[in-house]
């Protein structure tokens, strides 16, 4: 199934009875160096999907594309029924209202509070009161258990709760779709099983749809809805279906190779 074009102006909320993103023919490369050639898929509303692979596959490349930090050598991205490959500045601001995206690192700015950081994107893309701002803070810290640390620098925290802090600041203007970039790197299993219990509550609580790119196939395991297997000999998707069918089912060695290996020594990409 393809997505349709929008043929109007971007609408402030994403269409219902979509797909919430699709990739068509996508092609990413880096000068003369091709990572990804001609890969399509679909995420669904609602979902969570995973997109995984070994070392150097061009997972973290593929986030980029859709979320619009890089454009592709062809194809597209249709987020909401927007070629955000295209968009101009005015669309790509209305589209980046409805996405977060809790990147590797936290990605908190250390001159700012906890609070002041959760709230810049609201003092970006909104009009709205420092007090307004303030409140919307305040309710996005409590989701992720960080009420009360809105005066506190990122130097004062502990990793899990800068990752936490950060998801409060992916998650403040309410997106339809939140991206996570290896969610739990550098976490310690305890919190990294919090971090997993909040993306859970987030995707059933508020029916957000969520995109995990990972290489911890644990991780995987216990979260996705279905998942998607990138292969860097292939320069695209080997695989894609919920994660017991693909272990079991599959015929394919490279997957099964790769859905039941531990976490330990795996590499990123």
């Amino acid at each position: 199934m393809r997505v349709d074009k929008v043929e109007s102006k971007v609408c402030s909320r994403i269409e219902t009875g979509k797909p919430i993103i699709a990739v068509e023919g996508l092609t990413a490369s880096f000068g003369e160096e091709t990572i990804l050639e001609n890969i399509d898929f679909e995420v669904r509303r609602g979902e969570i999907f995973c997109i995984v692979g070994g070392s150097g596959c061009g997972k973290s490349t593929l986030l980029k594309h859709m979320i619009g930090l890089l454009r592709p050598a062809a194809g597209k991205v249709l987020v909401g029924g927007m070629n955000i490959g295209a968009a101009g500045d005015r669309e790509l601001n209305s589209i980046r209202k409805e996405i977060g995206v809790l990147f590797q690192s936290d990605a908190l700015l250390a001159s700012m509070t906890l609070g002041e950081n959760v709230g810049l994107p609201l003092g970006g893309l909104t009009g709205l009161s420092q007090d307004t701002v303030q409140l919307i803070v305040r309710m996005k810290l409590a989701m992720v258990n960080l009420g009360g640390y809105e005066n506190y620098y990122p130097a004062e925290l502990s990793g899990g709760m800068r990752k936490r802090g950060g998801l409060a600041r992916a998650m403040v203007l309410d997106p339809q779709i939140l991206f996570f970039d290896e969610p739990s790197a550098g976490l310690d299993p305890v919190n990294t099983a919090e971090l997993e219990i909040l993306i859970r509550e987030i995707n059933v609580g508020l029916g957000t749809t969520i995109v995990i790119v990972s290489h911890q196939v644990e991780l995987v395991l216990r979260l996705a809805d279905r998942v998607m297997l990138i292969d860097r000999g292939e320069k695209g998707i080997i695989a894609t279906g919920a994660p017991e069918e693909l272990r079991f089912s599959t015929t394919d060695p490279r997957v099964r190779n790769f859905l039941f290996r531990t976490d330990a020594g795996q590499g990123k990409g």
